[in-house]
């Protein structure tokens, strides 16, 4: 297997706050890694280092052998690299066809976009219906759709979901997860996934990693992590982690 990522020893956090302590891993081509842990572990973080939104203060991010530790999240995004946030950060205020628009800033062959910008809407045709309606008024798994079929428009190689269920109804948990094994299967996406509804994760992931307190504590296949991770959805469950 190609490696398509390779983090190593990074550590980054807020201000004089450190939230991630010596975290490595590796990722390969056309692989699905989730990455699970308790609210807090720094998962997020961790997404932020590698999309460039948080500036790590040591170690390494490598990207189809580049090192892009350094980079803005402009140039990463180029690259291939690209983030889905926490809570979908849509454009409320834009219309759907706008947000659309936005996925496409760092791209450089703008002839390409208009056709690119119809083949999503054909792909999402919840999306289509609402071309002209602005992204606020939709419902959350509609605006989960558009986030995904946003970054899409960057034309990744390699896609980030950050928690892409939360808040969702079950049956768009569901329609979520179906796009995933999509993005792998349809699109020859890498994708990486954190996930608290970490039994769905599990199903679609090929190897999962375990973070808690900033660091890796456990890594393995889907199959080798069902323990840990059955362990981490009961503390969920029972409301043991806030």
């Amino acid at each position: 297997m190609t490696t398509l990522l390779e983090v190593r020893d990074l550590e980054a956090g807020y201000g004089p706050v450190k939230v991630l302590h010596g975290v490595s891993l590796d990722v390969n081509e056309g692989e699905v890694v989730a990455i699970l842990g308790a609210n807090g572990a720094g998962k997020s973080t961790l997404m932020g280092a590698i999309a460039g939104l948080v500036r790590p203060t040591g170690g390494t991010i490598r990207f189809r052998d580049d090192t892009i530790s350094t980079l803005p999240t402009e140039q990463i995004t180029r690259r291939g690299l690209t983030l889905v946030p926490e809570g979908r950060r849509i454009f409320a205020k834009l219309t759907v066809f706008e947000n659309l628009k936005m996925g496409a800033y760092a791209r450089r062959d703008r002839s390409a976009i208009s056709s690119d910008l119809e083949t999503m809407l054909d792909r999402f045709p919840v999306l289509s219906e609402r071309r002209a309606q602005r992204a606020g008024t939709l419902s959350g798994g509609e605006q989960q759709q558009l986030a995904i079929c946003r970054a899409l428009m960057s034309q990744p190689t390699c896609i980030l979901l950050d928690e892409p269920s939360l808040g969702l109804a079950p049956v768009m948990v569901d329609r979520v997860f179906e796009l995933v094994r999509d993005l792998r299967e349809r699109d020859g996406l890498t994708v990486i996934l954190v996930e608290q509804s970490v039994s769905n994760a599990l199903e679609v992931a090929d190897r999962a990693y375990l973070v808690s307190s900033g660091r890796i504590t456990s890594s393995g296949t889907s199959a080798e992590m069902v323990d840990a991770a059955q362990a981490l959805e009961a503390a969920y469950l029972g409301g043991d982690v806030a």
